[in-house]
């Protein structure tokens, strides 16, 4: 029997945290933050490294003896285990927390304070049984097996499966929003918009990550990304989070990034959604649209939303995603969560045969194509409540870009349809918080008498001016949104400013209410406000020459 296991077991009869093992230090278990010793001697890095050989792949083990942090997975009697091992100030840690609960009929006698385990020599030193168990490790991860039956690791597929999740795991707990796995590159985290790399973390080698990502991709997914090179899916780690999960190929080999979705579903209230957004979601029919650029957020709104039909209205609601992220149980309405790819081929698909399952509210993750912005219009038109994303950054391009997609000979006739049925455009962009974290912007957009006329007589290019008017309606432009930000000391000016379309009004709002803006006479000042401000100006034929 490995020397672990022994402390594997005080580790599950006490229904522990994690087991600690580090350089020069007593063995303790974490017991709801408080360290409980278990060895009366401290043990020696030399002494760590025996007991890792024992149960540790050969890949990880290299990693470790090489200096480097590895994770694995690990399996015996007691149960299923994750083991981290680092280094910190040149000295080894071991951390091990249970992967799932142990095998029925365990048990065990809790162990006293201060006590150590039970067939541990007291001073904590190896007996020197390194092979005792009788099983060997191969070089991908798997375990060999003992003439008792007894196997020390997982298979390499649940290894690596393991080692990713340990990364996800990591993810969470530091409040980040995206994991980044690139070959050649330590894993990165995005926390409150910036990128960091994991300390104590190894580059990331193509083989490794290849098998990481195949230990949690579905089928379908797997050998779409064999022809592909990139597919999308979710995750979900139970009681943990969800993740939207895109991988990928680029010129150094596998790629990835995963997508944090909170595993508890966000309310309207939490949120701070205003009240007039609110009450778009007790409409019985008609176009609600949610845009912003990627990253900003628009997921959690919708969510949001959702939940507030689910929990105020007796409907039906039908969800179109690719993937599902946010997960709704049926509350007081019937929830129907439908994936791209899975339950269905294509969002147009998946629209046109919701008007045959007797919906009332139809979600649809994104508004890829123009058959799909057709029926969504048309479905809107014919009374139900349709809510649809798409990565816009205004209210007024929201309704161009969406008009712009059909042939001319039809925009007039989309202009029509869509100014009956368009009801609330809400554009979020995410600004760093003062603090810490992230504050959403959002810009307002209500339908009115004013606003359908100017989409119907293609003047929206005038909708601003309608928004600033008709504040008391609810409307909000995305100027006033950043500068209430920065009147309630939520986010920086320089940093409201980056994220205003309009920087030349927006720099005059900031002046005019005594903010800090010294920063304008930095290179930003001088930015183009739009992408054809930089373009240089034709010259014609001969000129300069």
């Amino acid at each position: 029997m490995p020397h672990l296991d022994r402390f594997l077991n005080v580790l599950v009869t006490n229904r522990a945290d994690a087991l600690r093992l580090a350089a020069d230090e007593l063995a303790v278990l974490d017991l709801g933050g408080q360290a409980r010793p278990v060895t009366r001697a401290p043990f020696t890095g030399a002494q760590l490294l025996t007991i890792l050989r024992e149960i540790a792949p050969a890949d990880a083990m290299r990693r470790i003896e090489g200096g480097e942090s590895a994770s694995f997975g690990y399996k015996c009697d007691d149960g299923q285990f994750l083991a981290r091992a680092q280094y910190t100030g040149g000295r080894l840690l071991v951390t091990i927390q249970p992967y799932g609960g142990p095998p029925s009929g365990t048990g065990g006698t809790p162990a006293a304070a201060g006590t150590p385990a039970a067939g541990v020599p007291a001073d904590g030193k190896s007996n020197g049984a390194t092979a005792a168990a009788g099983r060997s490790v191969s070089s991908n991860g798997s375990a060999g097996t003992s003439g008792s039956g007894h196997i020390a690791v997982t298979p390499s597929s649940d290894t690596h499966r393991l080692e990713l999740e340990a990364l996800l795991r990591q993810l969470v707990e530091r409040s980040g929003s995206d994991l980044h796995l690139r070959v050649g590159e330590p894993p990165l985290i995005r926390r409150h918009g910036e990128m960091t790399r994991l300390e104590n973390e190894a580059p990331m080698e193509n083989e490794r990550l290849e098998a990481m990502l195949g230990s949690i991709m579905p089928p379908r997914n797997r050998g779409e990304f064999s022809q592909a090179n990139d597919t999308d899916f979710a995750h979900e780690m139970p009681g943990l989070a969800r993740f939207r999960c895109n991988a990928l190929r680029d010129r150094m080999g596998a790629a990835a990034v995963f997508r944090v979705i909170p595993a508890t579903v966000v309310s309207v209230e939490q949120m701070g959604i205003s009240e007039e957004v609110r009450k778009l979601c007790f409409l019985t029919k008609g176009l609600v649209l949610v845009t912003g650029p990627t990253g900003s957020g628009k997921s959690t709104t919708l969510c949001a939303l959702v939940d507030l039909v689910n929990r105020s209205r007796n409907d039906h609601v039908i969800t179109i995603e690719d993937p599902i992220e946010f997960v709704h149980p049926s509350k007081n309405c019937l929830i129907t969560q439908r994936q791209v790819g899975v339950h269905t081929t294509s969002f147009k698909s998946a629209l046109r045969a919701a008007l045959r399952e007797d919906p009332d509210i139809i979600l649809v993750g994104e508004l890829r194509d123009l058959e799909t912005v057709s029926i969504a219009i048309e479905t809107a038109e014919t009374g139900h409540l349709v809510f649809g994303t798409l990565h816009t950054t205004t209210a007024a391009s929201t309704i161009d870009r969406l008009i712009d997609q059909f042939p001319s000979d039809r925009q007039g006739q989309i202009r029509m349809m869509l100014s009956e049925s368009l009801k609330g455009v809400i554009s979020q962009t995410l600004c760093k918080k003062i603090g810490g974290g992230r504050v959403a912007a959002r810009e307002i957009l209500l339908s009115n008498p004013a606003v359908a006329n100017l989409i119907r007589e293609a003047k929206t290019f005038q909708i601003p001016s309608i928004m600033q008017t008709s504040r008391k309606l609810g409307m909000v432009t995305l100027n006033d949104a950043l500068i209430e930000l920065v009147d309630g000391k939520l986010a920086e000016p320089q940093e409201a400013y980056t994220k205003a379309v309009d920087k030349s009004l927006f720099a005059t709002m900031l002046r005019q209410r005594g903010h800090d803006v010294t920063f304008l006479d930095g290179p930003d000042a001088r930015a183009p406000e739009r992408p054809d401000a930089a373009r240089p100006a034709p010259r014609m034929a001969g000129a300069g020459r």
